[in-house]
């Protein structure tokens, strides 16, 4: 029967790398299974599926009946399946050989599966660029989606907006556009009043095309079973089997003609800002970016081993997902989980691809940070340590035999690093610290935030591994008179930071001097963290005299040394000083959007070392502190 309209029902679904297993079965039962069971139940409803390769590959080896369902409704025809990036990247952030590499991983995947090479792709998140163009042309899709707002930023009339043809560089793409007026409706109202509607608005004549990815369709009803909504779905599509034609985008394909061309810019929706503007509005997802970039480069100096260079690149693949760009429904970059998993599979490609020079060290000075100013990495066989001039702090630390970034936390508003350092009121006290008064004390309680401040380099001495930075005097700031110098050396399993503080004002300075140094470790509380002051004897922590860091945070009186327990990677971190110090000890949390709830979630675990300081004109306080990973 020759319909007068077209109905192209898509539903797409993905999982953050790094999740795990519950976040999967949770997807399966509660979203995946109902909806493509009910759909095998009405024979002549088509429908496009989008599920990425994380997604994909955890069903098969977990639910292989699903994927015998799947096998069965692509050979009836009655669902096509769609390409795109394996690990659901947000492609205008990633190197060209990276977005094909991931299209291409895909269509493999489901061709070895499913027996079919994809026609189409959908692009995570939606995000586009006239580059993509020639991407997906190389990696032979024939189509893509776009949102209607896209079309209308393109020139398009809000009665015109049809299939059509987009090109950049002699490269030709078709694009479908994706209704965003219609994708909610499918949630509010019965679906047969949402065709109605349609039908209404489409009237006689030409034929008209409804493309629909109805995702709010899948949100938790509490008032009723996924299997009963799906089921009372699918129903009322069926009743307009004989006015509708209910077709798949690589069937439209194959019959389109004369199709207008449209040049489309780069995705913004009104209120939505660009991509690019997430990695400035979000600085841990702007330093999982520099990580990228730095990582893929060392991978292409990979010469002479092809088994090396594309485990390493698949890795890397791993750290490109959207999520970790952006605060997704999953919560994106703000999850703790998301951006652990994208560091250790950076970690790992990156030790894969210098697996041979691993164990030498070296300083290097490096724009890493892609701010235009140059950072300061040290680099051996156990630890990555990366020093910008901001506050002249350690803004990454990676512990190599464990592919663990201890320094990767997030927190709104500014980005937390270690060896950050403040110069406070004596009157600041640790129950300031835990109502969360840093950064900034108040007038009441004078401080300065030198992790805030640029430092000026002094020196940099490859030979002895060891960079030198001075914060001159603010004579206008609260203890601006005081200089302060800060030398840092990396050996092997530790990092040594040396201080010197110098009065360099007309009168007496007083306070208390804190350098902040936040560790991201798997989780809070007993399972995760075991606390031991004091000295260890032989260098070994006690692990029966060790305690759990209490959810209020813990203060520590009288010590030079304190050692944490990193307990599920098996690693002790310890904070030694030549003078003895308090120390308060005290979690990070931040409170992020997840699933359309706001949840509080563990980021870090604070350590500052607090030492009282009273310098005369032209008196200087030394004091040198050592953090070693073993």
């Amino acid at each position: 029967m020759d319909h007068d309209h077209i109905v192209i029902l898509g539903s797409h679904y993905h999982i953050p790398y790094g999740l795990g297993d519950d976040a999967c079965e949770e997807a399966y039962t509660t979203f995946l299974k109902p909806f493509v069971s009910t759909l095998y139940k009405y024979p002549k409803i088509q429908a496009t599926l989008h599920y990425s390769g994380v997604l994909l590959y955890w069903l098969e080896k977990t639910h292989p009946e699903f994927f015998m369902l799947l096998e069965d409704l692509v050979s009836r025809k009655q669902v096509e399946l769609l390409g795109g990036g394996f690990y659901e990247p947000m492609m205008p952030l990633i190197p060209l050989s990276d977005k094909i590499g991931q299209i291409e991983m895909l269509t493999t995947y489901l061709r070895k599966q499913f027996g079919k090479r994809p026609q189409g792709c959908r692009l995570s998140a939606l995000a586009w660029e006239p580059q993509m163009v020639g991407t997906l042309s190389t990696c032979g899709m024939g189509y893509t989606f776009l949102e209607e707002g896209q079309f209308i930023l393109a020139g398009a009339g809000p009665g015109t907006i049809e299939p059509c043809i987009t090109e950049d560089q002699g490269k030709i793409i078709t694009v479908f556009p994706l209704s965003t007026r219609f994708k909610d409706a499918f949630a509010q109202k019965k679906a047969s009043q949402v065709l109605t509607d349609w039908l209404g608005e489409a009237g006689e004549g030409k034929k008209k095309l409804l493309c629909v990815f109805p995702e709010a369709l899948f949100a938790e009803d509490p008032q009723e079973s996924a299997d009963m909504r799906f089921h009372r779905f699918f129903e009322d599509l069926s009743q307009f089997e004989s006015q509708l034609e209910f077709s798949s985008p690589g069937k439209v394909f194959k019959g389109l003609r004369g199709l207008q061309k449209i040049y489309f810019p780069p995705s913004q929706e009104a209120g939505v800002p660009p991509v690019r503007q997430f990695l400035i509005d979000y600085p841990e997802a702007n330093q999982l970016y520099a990580k990228m970039m730095f990582t893929h480069v060392l991978i292409n100096q990979l010469r002479g081993d092809k088994s090396r260079k594309r485990i390493a690149r698949e890795e890397l693949w791993k750290a490109q997902g959207f999520d970790v760009f952006c605060p997704g429904a999953y919560g994106g970059v703000c999850r703790h989980a998301i951006r652990k998993a994208a560091y250790k599979a950076l970690l790992g490609a990156e030790k894969i691809s210098r697996e041979q020079s691993s164990a030498v060290p070296s300083v290097l000075q490096f724009d890493f940070n892609l701010d235009g100013e140059g950072e300061y990495l040290f680099r051996n066989g156990h630890l990555n340590c990366y020093i910008q001039r901001t506050g002249a702090s350690v803004f990454e630390l990676d512990y190599l035999p464990k592919v663990w970034n201890y320094l990767d936390t997030f927190a709104p508003g500014h980005r937390r690093t270690a060896f950050a350092d403040y110069l406070v009121s004596p009157a600041f006290t640790f129950q300031d610290a835990q109502g969360g008064a840093f950064p900034g004390p108040g007038p009441a309680l004078p401080h300065r935030y030198c992790g805030g401040e640029s430092f000026e380099p002094v020196s940099m001495d490859k030979e002895h591994e060891q960079v030198h930075f001075r914060l001159p005097v603010h004579p206008e700031l609260p203890y601006g008179q005081i200089e302060l110098e800060k030398r840092y050396q990396v050996r092997k399993d530790t990092l040594k930071v040396s201080y010197v503080l110098i009065n360099r004002g007309t009168g007496p300075e007083t306070g208390l001097f804190i350098p902040s140094v936040d560790l991201s470790f798997p989780g809070e509380g007993e399972a995760f963290i075991r606390l031991v002051s004091g000295p260890v004897p032989g260098g070994v922590p006690d692990k029966a005299a060790g305690y759990g860091v209490d959810r209020e945070g813990l203060r520590i009186s009288g010590t030079a040394e304190i050692t944490l327990e990193d307990l599920k990677n098996e690693v002790c971190l310890t904070l030694k000083s030549d003078l003895d110090f308090e120390a308060w000890v005290l979690p990070v949390r931040t409170r992020c959007p997840v699933q359309g709830t706001f949840l509080e979630l563990y980021q870090s675990t604070c350590i500052m070392p607090i030492r009282p300081f009273y310098l005369e004109p032209g008196d200087c306080l030394a004091v040198e502190f050592s953090l070693r990973l073993y």
